[in-house]
């Protein structure tokens, strides 16, 4: 009998929680809301902060109940901080998607302008036959236009959003050809080989660092495997690290060779070409 009471009272409560952090984000939040476009999340913001919130103070609570207060602020700051990695990882492997996606996109497109389409018109079949992310991108394309933006406007902020060059080139070409004319359709075809030999390539020396990555991976890991290792084997002995002052200091210590190391690895392993 009392199920809906409980039920009406959490539902105000994560209601005035959303709303009061709405107000405090409201005007402050933009960067994030750009991290939650490209990441492709729908979570409306405020209530992605509140999820995050309640994940830190769950965390703290775990390490109030195993007795480690100190474990549990750690993993109360480390919540925010993964939810920001998880935001990126999103971001990154969106952006990847919507490279790999943008030979057939053009082809799509060149095939759409050669059939009598317009540009607009290209654009809309785009967003509703291609795999996301890139009919999300076109759709929200088109959705501008059809409200008085610009379209080369709207392709740029795609660019922007995605970090692609190959496709900031493609609005630049779409530009100059609605300035000087020309056929179009061509044009893309020609970007379109373009973008495939240069994904040839990206493969190529994706192959040949992969070895480095994962070595770099393995010695990221490891530190922490060692320790989880450890928690599980030997407690009182991990837990000297939380509960003494060398023991921070270690941990200090260990989180700026690691950063230092992360960075150098990062360093070899990403190529130039």
């Amino acid at each position: 009998p009392g199920s809906p009471d409980r039920g009406s009272g959490v539902k105000r409560l994560a209601t005035v929680t959303t709303d009061t952090v709405d107000r405090f984000i409201r005007g402050r939040g933009g960067s994030m809301a750009g991290v939650l476009d490209e990441a492709g999340v729908s979570t409306p913001l405020k209530d992605l902060i509140v999820i995050v919130g309640a994940a830190s103070l769950a965390a703290f609570a775990l390490g109030l109940m195993i007795g480690q207060p100190a474990f549990g602020v750690l993993l109360a700051l480390m919540s925010p901080v993964g939810a920001r990695m998880w935001l990126s990882m999103l971001a990154d492997r969106r952006r990847k998607l919507f490279g790999k996606q943008l030979d057939e996109v053009l082809q799509m497109m060149a095939g759409s302008l050669r059939a009598g389409y317009s540009l607009p018109q290209a654009v809309a079949t785009i967003s509703q036959e291609a795999a996301k992310p890139v009919s999300q991108e076109f759709a929200r394309v088109t959705n501008e236009t059809r409200v008085g933006r610009s379209m080369i406007e709207s392709l740029n902020d795609v660019a922007a959003r995605m970090r692609n060059e190959d496709f900031y080139w493609i609005t630049q070409a779409i530009a100059i050809n609605r300035e000087v004319g020309g056929n179009l359709a061509d044009v893309l075809e020609n970007v379109s080989k373009t973008i495939r030999e240069r994904g040839q390539m990206t493969r190529q020396v994706a192959a040949l660092a992969a070895d480095g990555k994962l070595s770099a991976i393995i010695l990221m890991l490891l530190p922490f495997v060692v320790a989880l290792f450890l928690f599980f084997m030997n407690r009182d002995y991990i837990m000297r690290l939380f509960t003494t002052a060398m023991g921070w200091g270690m941990l200090a210590a260990g989180a700026v060779m690691l950063t230092i190391g992360g960075l150098w690895l990062g360093k070899l392993i990403n190529l130039k070409y």
